[in-house]
């Protein structure tokens, strides 16, 4: 005689949805940690490795270049393997990229890593959403969505804190004053804080274990009792059976709507989908063209370069995080109060004059800056490569013959980059300061610069030459030496920067994502959130992989003022474009575009 299963109490239910929300939550701190991480240990890892400006930009976007790879294809893999199975996969990558990064030697294993961390952030940034709104029913799904995003953020508030320990650490064994075992540190600095990282790893995989999958994906594969088995886990039977009942309507509207005729590519092609489609992919680009990411992933080296010492810009890439962490929690308490379109508006007006008081900041400083790239190109006339240690005599010997500007400028900190060439491919080198005495030399090198293949050539420059490349003479086109502003503008460009991310945090950082859901039409959402997140992802990589090298030869302000400029397209499409979703339904907002249409 069979034995059926004693009906779940509700403090069963209750502590299986307590389970589901925690291995939500570890999603979102992975997803934090994958774009977090690279803040503090980037400072570490450009002092030690060697690689030009370049290199270390695309191993930084290499994390946002996965993640958009991942993106693409996160929900045909969903469908195709399952919620939680993908769920495990994600965690496993990850959990694979840590040992491949921090125990990398050399460009090509530490850039595999970051694109391991990166697909495996696309894919959680994907599956957990889609996961909890599957298996969460209707009551617990908006604190699902908060607690997802409460703990992504919190993933850089985690990040910063491991960062400001090694931090201290680091300091302490610069007052030693050996510039040897400085530098050996600082290099076992980056690695360690990318394998502290390892167990929310281990434990979002463990937990992927521990859950049901998603019974909508086992409806959708026919396994009906499987389904109802993983509903009973979260919900009482009376609901399970409504639930079950819905999907059976579901599927028949769906079968019913595919003999009609009409798929999801004709109906991007009409006008009533078009408009939508088109606003929510310009809001989607623009949230990361107000340089988010980029900000986020170098903050601690834009505070270093702002005037604070190392440990201050840890401090300060700790106090960053915490506001993104607070403010994202006043967001999610205010977006269906004051609504989508008054809460973006608001915050990208407030981005636009944080981002414009940061750029005004660095330009005090980078005015004075004088190139001393004849000099640079006078030392390697004999040499094709060179290796430049920057230092106060170095510093005095370069700008001895740039007059007066050369001379107002030594006895302060100064700081030097390198922009050079061989034939049609040009790279910049990282930026040095002259008070770092443990900062490696300065690497101008042929292999740094020119392409190792046909297809990185063709990507780098199209029209240029590889062969010619490879035995053109080096030209150093600019050497740019800046002094390093004052502890007190560091400080209040911090602030300035704090306020960027407040204002992000209420605005874009919660609402960009609801109204990219509630815009997108019911028969084009998966196809249109598909390619609008893909487009947010490629934007983001784009501005990674350019930061530095621009930074090198226009300086800070440069791209803080692009990233205002870009802001200002956001603001006018979210006041005066963007309609109003707070309180109505998605079927209302659709007739809305509808009728739009038909007037035109």
């Amino acid at each position: 005689m069979p034995i059926t299963p004693a009906a779940p109490t509700a403090n069963s239910l209750a502590a299986y949805n307590r389970k589901l929300l925690f291995v939500a939550g570890l999603g979102g701190l992975l997803y934090g940690i994958d774009v977090g991480i690279i803040a503090g240990a980037y400072p570490y890892m450009e002092a030690t490795s060697g690689f030009n400006a370049g290199q270390l930009s695309f191993i930084v976007a290499a994390v946002l270049l996965g993640s958009a790879i991942s993106t693409l294809f996160a929900g045909m893999l969903a469908d195709w393997l399952g919620r939680r199975t993908l769920m495990t996969l994600s965690g496993v990558l990850f959990v694979a990229s840590i040992p491949t990064i921090a125990l990398s030697h050399g460009y090509g294993p530490l850039v595999f890593g970051r694109l391991l961390q990166g697909v495996s952030g696309g894919l959680v940034g994907v599956v957990i959403p889609l996961y909890l709104a599957e298996c969460l029913d209707a009551k617990d799904r908006g604190k699902g969505t908060g607690v997802f995003q409460w703990m992504l953020v919190f993933g850089f508030v985690i990040a910063a804190i491991i960062a400001l320990y090694f931090s201290y650490r680091v300091d302490e064994v610069a007052k030693l004053g050996d510039a040897a075992r400085l530098l050996a540190f600082k290099d076992t600095a980056w690695r360690s804080i990318f394998w502290v990282s390892l167990p929310p790893g281990l434990l979002f995989v463990t937990g992927s274990f521990l859950v049901a999958e998603s019974p909508r994906w086992l409806f959708l594969r026919g396994r009906k009792d499987a389904a109802r088995a993983a509903l009973l886990r979260s919900r009482d039977a009376a609901q399970a059976g409504v639930e079950l009942a819905e999907m059976e309507a579901s599927a028949a509207a769906e079968r019913d709507k595919a003999s009609a005729g009409g798929g999801a590519r004709e109906s991007l092609l009409r006008r009533k989908y078009v408009i939508p489609f088109i606003l929510a992919c310009v809001i989607l680009a623009c949230n990361q063209a107000t340089g988010v990411n980029s900000i986020i992933g170098f903050n601690a080296n834009i505070f270093i370069q702002s005037g604070l010492s190392d440990v201050q810009a840890h401090y300060g890439n700790l106090i960053f995080t915490l506001v993104n962490f607070f403010m994202t929690m006043v967001a999610v308490m205010l977006v269906d109060r004051k609504g989508r379109k008054f809460l973006l508006s608001l915050g990208t007006a407030g981005i636009i004059a944080s981002l414009v008081i940061v750029g005004l900041l660095f330009q005090r400083t980078e005015r004075l800056r004088v190139d001393v790239g004849p000099r640079v190109q006078a030392l390697v006339a004999a040499d094709q490569t060179a290796k430049v240690v920057f230092n106060a005599d170095t510093a005095r010997a370069l700008l001895a013959p740039a007059g007066d500007a050369g001379r107002a400028l030594p006895g302060q900190p100064l700081t030097l980059s390198v922009i050079y060439s061989y034939g049609g491919f040009r790279a910049t080198t990282a930026i040095v300061r002259s008070d770092d005495a443990a900062a490696a030399p300065l690497q101008i090198t042929r292999d740094n610069c020119v392409p190792g293949n046909k297809v990185s050539a063709f990507f780098s420059n199209p029209f240029a030459s590889l062969e010619a490349a490879r035995t053109a003479p080096l030209v150093i086109e600019n050497a740019l030496v800046t002094p390093v502003p004052s502890t007190q503008n560091g400080w209040l460009t911090a602030v300035f920067t704090f306020c960027f991310m407040a204002f992000f945090a209420i605005g874009p950082g919660v609402c960009v994502w609801l109204a990219l859901s509630e815009l997108m039409p019911t028969r084009i959402r998966s196809n249109g959130m598909s390619i609008a997140l893909t487009l947010n992802q490629a934007v983001s990589t784009t501005i990674a992989a350019v930061f530095l090298p621009t930074v090198g030869k226009h300086g800070y302000s440069t791209m803080f003022f692009l990233f205002a400029g870009c802001t200002v397209v956001y603001f006018v499409t979210a006041a005066f474009f963007l309609p109003e979703t707070k309180g109505r339904t998605l079927e209302e907002i659709e007739a809305a575009f509808e009728k739009g249409a038909r007037k035109t």
